[in-house]
């Protein structure tokens, strides 16, 4: 008959869950950690008008990408969309050309037109809601482009403060984007927020 192993022979096996645990919650947070971590690359660049000025530019952005995530209805494309925005603002940027805020309230404008034209704005009560989202969010950073710098980055820092909320509803209620995307973008938003309205 065998005998049952010293406690002492054991205690190294029951460690070892507590600990892989703990990495797999770590794991888990990925996006909140990579929020972090951009917001500290882009601390070391310092701060300026210009850069409130492409805050609000960039707060255009957030809410498009919910409504045109809403339009298709698919949610796993939330990522690629962003991938597609950040390439089409940098692109802009480069250009400059045409200014950002145009080209985003024109591609919109064309979404919520194709909503409307195909009955999401009556059948859809996800898709109605973006749409409120985006000429909420919309308004909020281009008045934030006109007024006089100061007060634009109160109005920028409330904007990302107030889509870092939307985010956070939206992760609670499991709906329109990705669980991933909408803990990242709500942590980057608010630690956008803090840093516009403390550090600045």
């Amino acid at each position: 008959m065998s005998e049952i192993p010293p406690v002492s022979e054991v205690t190294p096996l029951s460690e070892a869950t507590p600990r892989r645990s703990r990495w797999t919650a770590v794991l888990r947070r990925w996006p909140a950690a990579l929020a972090v971590g951009l917001l500290a690359a882009r601390a070391a660049g310092g701060s300026s008008a210009g850069d409130v000025a492409a805050l609000a530019e960039v707060l255009l952005l957030l809410p498009l990408l919910y409504l045109v995530v809403a339009k298709i209805r698919r949610r796993e494309a939330s990522w690629p969309v962003l991938l597609v925005f950040v390439v089409l603002y940098l692109v802009l940027r480069v250009l400059d050309v045409v200014a950002v805020p145009a080209v985003f309230a024109a591609v919109a404008l064309a979404v919520m037109v194709w909503g409307a034209v195909a009955g999401d704005l009556r059948r859809s009560g996800a898709f109605q809601v973006q749409a409120l989202g985006m000429i909420g969010f919309g308004a909020l950073a281009l008045a934030a482009l006109v007024v006089e710098p100061d007060l634009g980055r109160y109005l920028v820092a409330a904007g990302w403060f107030l889509h870092g909320l939307w985010d956070f509803v939206h992760l609670r209620r499991d709906a329109v984007v990705s669980r991933s995307y909408a803990e990242w973008c709500g942590v980057l938003d608010f630690l956008i927020a803090a840093q516009l309205v403390f550090l600045a």
